[in-house]
């Protein structure tokens, strides 16, 4: 998810973003080596557009899978079926790398108002939670758009629900929508738990709903902690519209939510060997863990499915570039990158072999290009490759975060790369009910398959490799759960 990307970027900035000048005299150093990939670029381009197996893959994931959430027997399930098809695939070097995943439970909780009148409301836990006392809270309601609104209460605050009626901004800024709605969502129970509410209420971080709540992670920094819970827009702008006549509005909250002892799991790694220089690689991600709601088909089964088809791909084409390609499917991203924080710190003395690495975590919009930090030094003929791509209008570099995941690489210097898309319907349905297969167009997936197929294997077969100097990472200072969207500070 690029930080941040607006879903529809203009045109003008497109043409900027993947021609560079349009007035040098002959074609650059990167131009001619992007050149020689032509050939190649169409061959992959053709084969995956052309193709259904992404399709299959995130078919079989998310209609007999299902959700997948840490810690979840389906999650187990997903992660031998990924590897089992890995080997299908021919893939080699195939195997499970342990990490451990937090085990958070929902359960069957429910939400209602009891006054000034009876209705249910459209509930979920946000993940991380902890439960309500056994028979539940019922609580008056204090309404606030902000944490200034949420200080000003004062005293009042005291055995308060407070539910956060911020409204998140859609297309074409439904990126930065998402960003100013976050910290909501994240640290919301543990700015109002100091001041005496007993819950909190978050409204569900999207622009556009039809009845559905949107859960995601929350995290508590301090010791007190109290309940949470996401209500649909729709809920959340009704007691908004009763506080705001003055009504006293009381919720009934029972949230039967557990955390457990972390559960066992793993990362799944595959490769493609390279022909010369087998221990540099460049690895392509995105995570196999989702939310317990949906069929996890955007966040991040497409990704999955595209890492997957983009080796295999490659391999049946009888490609083989310089250096070795290494799919990742991550765990635990959702409940904070537990799997990659993991992988980085079992393969740290690895990260210089590193070459790039991809991240596939931003849905399947029809792909623009890639994004990357910033300005690098090797921009330019990141340019210069992606315009292999404008045949399917990929060919843009954007600079904006380019994944969570990839981001724990980000000390070794590794040049970091994530498929970018647009994403104008993309938090319609992020960790909701309606994240389901329908919503996945083929197409598009098959895009994004030929656009990171052809990028990871241009930049695994160039003779020379990109420098990036290390950088510190920032810290999990807030999101553990989107692509392209920073952790707040």
């Amino acid at each position: 998810m690029p930080a941040l990307l607006p879903a529809f970027l203009p045109a003008v900035l497109i043409l900027a973003l993947t021609t560079g000048a349009a007035c040098h005299r002959g074609p650059t150093a990167a131009e001619t080596l992007a050149a020689a990939y032509r050939e190649t670029a169409d061959e992959i381009v053709t084969a995956s557009v052309t193709g259904d197996g992404a399709w299959q893959k995130l078919s079989y994931l998310t209609d007999e899978i299902g959700p997948r959430i840490s810690g979840s027997a389906s999650l187990d399930h997903a992660i031998v079926w990924a590897r089992d098809t890995f080997v299908k695939d021919g893939q080699v070097n195939v195997h499970l790398e342990a990490a451990q995943v937090p085990h958070w439970v929902r359960g069957d909780g429910s939400a209602a108002i009891v006054a000034p009148f009876s209705r249910p409301l459209a509930a979920l836990a946000l993940g991380g939670s902890v439960g309500t006392p056994p028979g539940g809270i019922t609580a008056e309601v204090l309404v606030v758009s902000s944490f200034d609104g949420l200080a000003a209460l004062g005293e009042n605050i005291k055995g308060k629900i407070i539910l956060y009626n911020h409204p998140m901004l859609g297309s074409p800024d439904a990126g930065s929508g998402y960003r100013d709605a976050l910290p909501f969502r994240v640290a919301g129970a543990d700015r109002a738990a100091p001041l005496g509410a007993v819950a909190v209420l978050v409204r569900s971080l999207t622009a556009h709903s039809l009845g559905a709540p949107h859960t995601g992670w929350m995290k508590y920094a301090g010791k007190l902690k109290i309940p949470a819970a996401t209500l649909s827009v729709e809920d959340a702008a009704l007691i908004g519209r009763l506080f705001a006549r003055g009504d006293k509005v009381k919720v009934h909250l029972d949230l039967p939510a557990q955390t457990l002892p972390d559960a066992p799991s793993s990362n799944v790694v595959a490769e493609l060997r390279g022909r010369e220089k087998p221990d540099e690689i460049v690895v392509i991600a995105a995570h196999l863990d989702s939310w317990d709601v949906g069929q996890g088909a955007q966040d991040d089964g497409s990704g999955v499915a595209m890492v997957m088809e983009s080796l295999a791909t490659i391999r049946r084409l009888g490609l083989a570039p310089r250096r070795t390609l290494r799919a990742i499917l991550f765990t635990g991203e959702e409940e904070g990158r537990r799997g990659a924080k993991q992988y980085a710190a079992d393969h740290r003395a690895e990260l210089g072999k590193i070459v790039a690495a991809f991240e596939c975590d931003a849905g399947i919009g029809e792909p623009r290009g890639f994004v990357t930090d910033g300005v690098p030094a090797w921009s330019g003929e990141a340019r210069a490759f992606a315009g292999l791509l404008n045949t399917i209008g990929a060919g843009a570099i954007i600079p904006a975060f380019p994944g969570e995941d990839i981001d724990e690489l980000k000390g070794g210097g590794v040049p970091r790369l994530g498929l970018a898309v647009d994403m104008g319907h993309y938090f319609d349905v992020h960790h909701s009910a309606a994240d389901t297969l329908d919503k996945v167009d083929p197409a598009n997936l098959a895009r994004g398959v030929a656009a990171l197929a052809t990028m990871a294997y241009v930049l695994a077969d160039r003779p020379g490799r990109w420098v990036e100097p290390p950088v510190v990472p920032a810290g999990d200072a807030g999101s553990p759960d989107v692509t392209g969207t920073p952790p707040p500070q």
